[in-house]
């Protein structure tokens, strides 16, 4: 007699979690690493090719702003493509343009041929995060979805670190130093797009489109039986970018666009200029105390995967910026009591911001359905570059005016609006399923 029972169907997003899952989460890592080595390697380079390319500071700061310009750029741009044509092509090739563009850069005699390779460079990674945090986003199940999209902040976060890393490293090897240092992001792009290459589209765009057929089939052969493909979603009128910032979603194109501007002012503005901080601070260690501030900015990063799916979205937003405020404004207040205390303020400092850089990658794609999810993440993204270049541009510029301690108060600051939009504005999205956000946008 056959005893066996059948086994349960699951719905699409209550799947367990699989290698599958596990190659698409460290698929998306490659756009997110390669993005966060070129802008921590940037400084250091043109430090090094200063006299090779006769650099005066204008095209130094044209070439420190150029590949945030250029992801700004790729974000608002290729949201819409990839809401209308889907996210599989361009996730599984364009780290291949990413590896020859960075390739390219070994090869400049000008800073306006580095200029233009920058530019594109930026137009690259911005179409990557919009395609990258959407595809993964939407093959997650619900239960690892934090996890797994955490991975792409703590991949971040790696290459920032080993961009500092490896500019330490490459800085003595002579006078072609700098560009060794650029055209050494094409490495990870390029070993990263094996595991890209045969990546699907996700069942939920599918579904989205009409294409159940193929979504189904998407399931069968990469999750089995046992699952459930998405429902037909009903159908809706369809939806360019100004739905964004219609009355069902301008609230949360809002928060999704405000709290990650709030986050990456401090971040990038305070990770630029650390040596220039600690100086001011009246640290004189500054190289020690720029690694362990690295280091703690991937110890944030891990910690932040680990609690990302143990406390609500609402509470790690508004608790990371009030902590991140408290311990910046403990740093204006007793900076001067002790270099000691100075750098241990500022690594915890990094180790909470890091750890909510996490949510730059998890939260957006739950606040848009599918329809508007590639857009609404580009939306978020390039409102962040914003951000970050107007905060890398202005730091520097306050704290000569009016002192490094203004420069940090100003960060207080941000942080603390950071806080008070997320308290009125932010839904709590870690328990919503993406086909509910799906069908409750097809009936409206």
């Amino acid at each position: 007699m056959n005893t066996r029972h059948p086994t349960a169907v699951v719905a699409y997003e209550d799947a367990p979690l699989t290698r599958f899952h596990l190659r698409v989460g460290i698929a998306g890592t490659g756009g997110q690493f390669s993005d966060g080595f070129i802008l921590g390697i940037i400084g250091i380079a043109l430090a090094s090719a200063s006299n090779a390319l006769g650099l005066t500071p204008l095209w130094v700061g044209l070439l420190g702003a150029a590949t945030l310009a250029g992801l700004f750029a790729g974000a608002v741009v290729m949201g819409p493509i990839a809401d209308r044509i889907g996210r599989r092509h361009v996730f599984a090739w364009d780290m291949l343009v990413f590896a020859g563009l960075s390739a390219l850069q070994f090869f400049v005699q000008n800073p306006a041929q580095l200029l233009i390779l920058r530019l594109l460079l930026g137009l690259v990674l911005g179409a990557d995060y919009v395609v990258s945090k959407s595809l993964v986003t939407e093959h997650a199940p619900r239960r690892y979805r934090g996890r797994l999209m955490s991975v792409l902040a703590v991949a971040w976060a790696a290459g920032y670190v080993f961009a500092y890393l490896a500019g330490f490293l490459l800085s003595g090897t002579g006078s072609d130093a700098w560009r060794y240092m650029l055209a050494l992001s094409a490495l990870p792009a390029l070993l990263i797009l094996g595991l890209r290459i045969g990546v699907p589209e996700a069942p939920l765009w599918l579904a989205q489109h009409g294409r159940d057929a193929e979504a189904a089939a998407v399931v069968r052969r990469h999750l089995g039986d046992d699952v459930r493909p998405p429902a037909p979603v009903p159908a809706a009128p369809k939806q360019g970018m100004r739905a964004l910032f219609g009355p069902a979603h301008r609230r949360r194109t809002a928060v999704g666009a405000l709290f990650y501007v709030c986050q990456v002012i401090p971040f990038f503005a305070l990770g630029t200029f650390t040596p220039q901080v600690m100086g001011a601070l009246g640290v004189t260690g500054k190289l020690a105390a720029g690694a362990l501030y690295n280091a703690f900015l991937l110890a944030g990063a891990v910690v932040g995967l680990l609690l990302i799916d143990r406390v609500s979205r609402r509470f790690f937003l508004i608790g990371t910026f009030l902590l991140g405020g408290g311990l910046l404004a403990g740093l204006t207040v007793f900076a001067d009591v002790s270099p000691v205390l100075a750098v241990a303020l500022f690594t915890a400092f990094a180790f909470v911001l890091a750890a909510a850089v996490n949510l730059e990658f998890v939260y957006p794609p739950e606040l848009f359905p599918t329809a508007l999810r590639a857009s609404g993440v580009g939306v978020a993204v390039a409102a962040s570059r914003l951000g970050s270049a107007a905060s890398t541009f202005l730091l520097p510029v306050v704290a000569d005016g009016y002192g490094m301690t203004t420069a940090l108060a100003g960060c207080v600051v941000v942080l603390l609006a950071g806080a008070l939009i997320c308290w009125a504005w932010a839904p709590e999205t870690s328990a919503d399923t993406l086909t509910g956000i799906d069908h409750a946008t097809g009936r409206t």
